[in-house]
């Protein structure tokens, strides 16, 4: 299916969004989002985005251990991809996200961003990793396009 996904990275106090291009080839970092669980505006800007991007489907980062485990982290994402579900006309997924945070501070890390610039835009790269991921993880085998 044709059109854009957004990739979401929770944490306890931001919320990292990436946007994909409309065919689902490429993730971009899009916003980090300052988690609001008392009156969830952050719920109700992802919502604004869902609408003004015109998406189609939107993937939300199950953080798993390396064992392939669930804990509190995992509990916390599948409420949060429960609420954001109940305000947005379109389907919420979970994607596995083991160490994508990981992976987006050292890559940041080597391209020189570090500290207060590194801490805000970390969420932003972990949500490109996981939407990536998850693009990835749906193209054919050989990565070919169709068209």
């Amino acid at each position: 299916m044709a059109g854009r996904r957004l990739g979401v990275d929770v944490g306890s106090v931001r919320v990292g969004v990436a946007v994909s291009d409309p065919r689902g080839f490429l993730a971009t970092p899009l916003a980090t989002l300052r988690r609001d669980e008392r009156d969830g505006s952050d719920l109700r800007q992802l919502a604004e985005l869902v609408t003004e991007y015109e998406v189609v489907e939107v993937v939300v980062g199950l953080p798993r251990t390396l064992a392939g485990r669930e804990g509190p982290a995992a509990e916390a994402a599948r409420h949060y991809a429960d609420l954001l579900a109940a305000r947005i006309p379109v389907p919420v997924l979970l994607a596995d996200e083991r160490l994508s945070t990981v992976v987006a501070t050292r890559a940041l890390r080597e391209r020189g961003v570090r500290g207060r610039k590194q801490r805000a835009v970390v969420d932003q790269a972990a949500a490109v990793e996981i939407l990536q991921g998850w693009l990835d993880g749906r193209r054919p085998a050989g990565g070919g396009t169709d068209g």
